[in-house]
């Protein structure tokens, strides 16, 4: 079998199901800052399991737009209507993340405008056009130029009472430009950002759509192979190649999530590789999948669950419980009562977020059986 004979990827949808369940439990343990370090974000330098997850979703959707815009690849395909549902999609997207970053007191005045969903869209869009109106030696090169052109920014290029190649929250180059174009009451005012930049800012948004092209790249590659165990091997090779580049690029220009530095992007590439390398060998080279079920039926309606579990963490927390002295949020009031009174704070977290993942996984389930695909 060809896999450029198919529309889907199983080991792929089961790779986003993986990711979107990471999603979920990261979501739901982020809420305490005593839970185990590997669950947290790293602070600044540095990645944990938890700064995998975002990164890997970007790249899956690279690989799936390798199959869903193959139609396209001719020149003669593409009309205005492609574009539009592209644009559709990004608007969207992008419409989501200003819902849940609003929720539920709208205040248009102080909205922060990006957000994980808005990095989703504008990576795609940009993708996309790419990918329309490029051949893939232009998008290879377009890839490299990202990662070094944003090195070169980032490391050189002066900024106004910091200098040059300030990697900090608020005086980098990328922190400098959003807030030249943002208003500072529209970016990101919690983790000592205070409105002077953004986590999923416009800037780190360049090295980001280079970790989709990578994305794109594999499935496209992957497309033109015949399924066995060779090209797990070389998705491995690819993988391990990227780490260590990535790795070594750390010396000079840390790996780092909020700044979405050149070397995570390789050394996370790296990691989803072989991470995909492993669910191919298993799902389609020795058709091992029934340990894989759940995770695929996450993954067919992925931001409806990403986006669905958010607004129910948003909503435990805005409901609250009791007097005015003895009141608690719904979210505190069950995770105290039902997890906290018997577990120290990282093992309460954990099972809440793990349990709350599982019910996730049930509602994909009804959905699935239901045949309700809510595609975006």
């Amino acid at each position: 079998m060809n896999l450029k004979l198919s529309n889907r990827l199983t080991s792929l949808d089961v790779f986003r199901g993986i990711t979107i369940a990471g999603m979920i439990l990261v979501n739901k343990i982020s809420l305490e800052d005593q839970a185990y370090p590997f669950l947290l974000h790293a602070d600044w330098n540095g990645c944990t399991f938890v700064d995998l997850i975002f990164p890997f979703f970007l790249f899956i959707m690279g690989v799936a737009m390798a199959f869903s815009l193959r139609k396209y690849q001719e020149k003669s395909n593409i009309n205005k209507s492609v574009y539009q549902k592209i644009m559709i999609r990004c608007l969207i997207l992008f419409g989501l993340g200003l819902l849940l970053n609003g929720f539920w007191n709208y205040d248009l005045n102080n909205i922060r405008i990006l957000g994980v969903l808005q990095r989703i869209s504008l990576t795609y869009l940009f993708a996309s056009l790419a990918i329309l109106n490029l051949n893939k030696k232009s998008i290879l090169i377009l890839t490299g130029s990202l990662l070094i052109g944003y090195w070169f920014i980032m490391t050189y290029l002066y900024v106004p009472e910091f200098g040059a190649g300030n990697l900090t929250r608020i005086g980098n180059f990328g922190a400098y430009f959003d807030r030249s174009i943002i208003p500072s009451n529209h970016l990101y005012q919690g983790d000592n950002y205070n409105g002077m930049g953004d986590p999923e800012g416009l800037f780190s948004t360049l090295p980001s759509l280079a970790t989709v092209l990578i994305g794109y790249i594999t499935g496209n590659w992957l497309q033109k192979q015949q399924i066995n165990t060779k090209v797990t091997t070389q998705l491995i090779m690819f993988g391990l190649s990227s780490l260590v580049i990535g790795k070594l690029w750390d010396f000079i220009f840390p790996i780092n999530k909020k700044l979405w530095t050149s070397s995570y992007v390789l050394f996370t590439a790296g990691l989803a590789l072989i991470f995909l390398a492993i669910c191919y060998e298993l799902i389609e080279v020795r058709n091992i999948k029934k340990w894989s079920k759940p995770f695929q039926i996450l993954g067919l309606n992925a931001i409806f669950i990403f986006v669905s579990s958010v607004l129910l963490i948003k909503l435990l927390v805005k409901i609250n419980i009791g007097n005015m002295e003895n009141e608690l949020s719904l979210y505190n009031l069950i995770y105290d009562n039902l997890f906290l009174s018997w577990l120290n704070h990282a093992n309460a977290s954990l099972l809440f977020g793990l349990i709350t993942a599982i019910f996730w996984t049930i509602i994909a389930y009804i959905f699935y059986y239901k045949k309700w695909f809510i595609k975006i």
